[in-house]
């Protein structure tokens, strides 16, 4: 083992090619010049190092091999009944943005955008780093630095597509918000921890946003192929979801033409299209961010609804947080029984319990396997029922051959000038 990791997650380059990278961009960050994400249309965003270099200190910040939970060091006053699956959970709100552009613009009530709105004008942030549509080639994202209104509100909304935002720590200096996938968050926690960020930057404020995975650009391209006709490239926009609560997926060619689905519709296919590492991964509703936003399913949304969101405060300074962003006027939220929580995101539970059966088929498969501790894996494992447990095991080792996890796999970056792949997803 290699600082208590399996052996043969030696380096950032094992870690890529035997699929377990989350595509987060924290390497990059921890030895810039040494590494640099790139986009993989098959598996995502990726990091490519240079010949012959060591990445020893970039691994230890990379929440693909590495998640740990320390409960003596969480904040007083955690919800013991959630813990097991749902990591620190001080409190819960259910509500919306009160500005009701970013009510409208988000992907359910804005508030991870009112909360980092806040953080720019009431708290002491000067930037939020997080992640929007590359602009001409909205099938991909970049990582952007906000620092007002306008900015923000140009990158709100939930975008389907790998991302990197840890990247733009890279750039970043003084106090900060970092909004971004639950992996993100633990990259930038790593960073952070670690003493990796550049020198001044200073993370305020985390907003994790629940997620289910992240799908392949190949995934997006081969649906809108499929679906659209139209070639890959020649988009001008392309939404998710979003403008109403869940809102639609809709695209935009550059000649006008659009082609629009349900939310519904469209996540069902792309969802095939998540890299392995999403499929094994315990944290989908950000357990070491300070705050987590998320959709509260338990009430279908309505034809014509804005949408609402749940918030859940993780740490003290998120509670503080949230707090004075309802005082200060920019969240209209109700405080709710934290049980709404596992009703709001049954799915995300039901993932949540497969990890251990698919970490143990990994294992019998001879697979490098990462280390989750202190995530009580195992006893949720357990909680499902005998026919479960078996095929999340069964079904995973029926899976290792699709996904190729028996070979590394290099990253392949895409190259602009090469006709992108019409077919396919993380198979």
């Amino acid at each position: 083992m290699t600082g208590g990791l399996d052996a043969r997650l030696a380096s950032i380059e094992d870690v890529a090619e035997r699929q377990l990278c989350a595509g987060c961009g924290a390497c990059a960050v921890a030895q810039p010049g040494t590494i640099r994400m790139v986009d993989d249309l098959t598996t995502g965003r990726r990091p490519l190092v240079a010949a012959g270099a060591s990445t020893q200190q970039a691994l230890e910040a990379c929440p693909g091999v590495r998640l740990e939970h320390d409960r003596a060091a969480w904040d007083e006053g955690w919800d013991a009944d959630l813990a097991d699956e749902w990591g620190p959970v001080l409190a819960v709100w259910e509500g919306y943005a009160t500005d009701p552009e970013i009510r409208f613009r988000g992907s359910s009530g804005g508030a991870a955008t009112a909360l980092a709105l806040w953080s720019l004008e009431r708290s002491s942030a000067g930037s939020v780093v997080h992640s929007g549509a590359r602009p001409g080639a909205p099938e991909f994202n970049d990582a952007v630095q906000s620092r007002d209104r306008d900015q923000l509100l140009a990158h709100t909304g939930s975008r389907y597509a790998p991302a990197s935002p840890c990247e733009g720590l890279a750039t970043a200096s003084g106090p900060l918000a970092f909004v971004g996938k639950p992996c993100d968050v633990a990259g930038a926690r790593m960073l952070d921890e670690r003493g990796l960020l550049p020198e001044g930057a200073e993370v305020d404020l985390t907003v994790a946003i629940f997620c289910a995975g992240a799908p392949s650009t190949a995934a997006t391209l081969g649906y809108l192929a499929d679906t659209w006709g139209q070639e890959p490239g020649a988009l001008d926009e392309l939404r998710f979801r979003g403008h109403g609560w869940p809102g639609s997926f809709v695209a935009r060619a550059q000649d006008g033409s659009t082609h629009e689905a349900s939310y519904a519709a469209s996540w069902g296919v792309i969802q095939a299209g998540r890299p392995w590492r999403c499929r094994i991964c315990p944290d989908h509703t950000g357990e070491f961010a300070d705050v987590s936003v998320g959709d509260p399913w338990h009430t279908p949304p309505q034809p014509g609804e804005h949408g609402r969101s749940l918030v859940v405060a993780r740490t003290a300074r998120g509670l503080g947080a949230v707090e004075r962003a309802i005082e200060d006027g920019y969240l209209e939220l109700e405080r709710v029984d934290a049980s709404l929580l596992p009703a709001s995101q049954a799915e995300l539970q039901r993932t949540r319990r497969t990890v251990q059966g698919r970490l143990l088929a990994m294992r019998l498969a001879g697979l490098p396997v990462p280390r989750f501790r202190g995530m009580a894996l195992l006893g949720t494992w357990l909680r499902t029922p005998p026919g479960n447990l078996l095929r999340s095991v069964l079904g995973t080792l029926r899976r290792l051959g699709r996904y190729g996890l028996r070979r590394r796999r290099p990253v392949v970056e895409f190259e602009p000038s090469r006709r992108a792949p019409t077919a396919g997803g993380g198979s």
